[in-house]
C-alpha cells in the first residue's frame, strides 16, 4: 500500500551533499555500486564537494549531509543504509 501511495503522490526531492575526501577514504569498492544506484533515483539530487570543511568529523567516519543536516556512521555500508531510511520516511 505504501509503495502505491509513493507512486500516486510525487515525492519531493531529497538533497544529498558528500565530501570527495571522505568517500576517497570510506566507500569501498565493493559499496560503490550500491551507492551508485540509491543516488540515481530521481527524488534524490546530490553533490559532491572537495571539502565540507567538517575535518573532525570526516576524520572519524563517513558521511553525508542530508537537507542539511549531518548524517555520520561507522562504515560506509551502514550510512547508505541511514540514508536510505531518511529517504524513505
Amino acid at each position: 500500500m505504501m509503495a502505491l501511495l509513493k507512486k500516486l503522490f510525487k515525492q519531493e526531492k531529497v538533497k544529498i551533499d558528500f565530501c570527495q575526501n571522505n568517500l576517497d577514504k570510506f566507500l569501498s569498492e565493493q559499496c560503490f555500486s550500491d551507492f551508485n544506484s540509491f543516488l540515481s533515483q530521481k527524488n534524490i539530487d546530490f553533490k559532491e564537494y572537495t571539502c565540507q570543511s567538517k575535518c573532525e568529523i570526516c576524520e572519524e567516519s563517513p558521511y553525508a549531509i542530508i537537507n542539511g543536516e549531518v548524517e555520520k556512521a561507522e562504515t560506509a555500508e551502514q550510512l547508505l543504509k541511514k540514508l536510505k531510511e531518511r529517504v524513505n520516511r
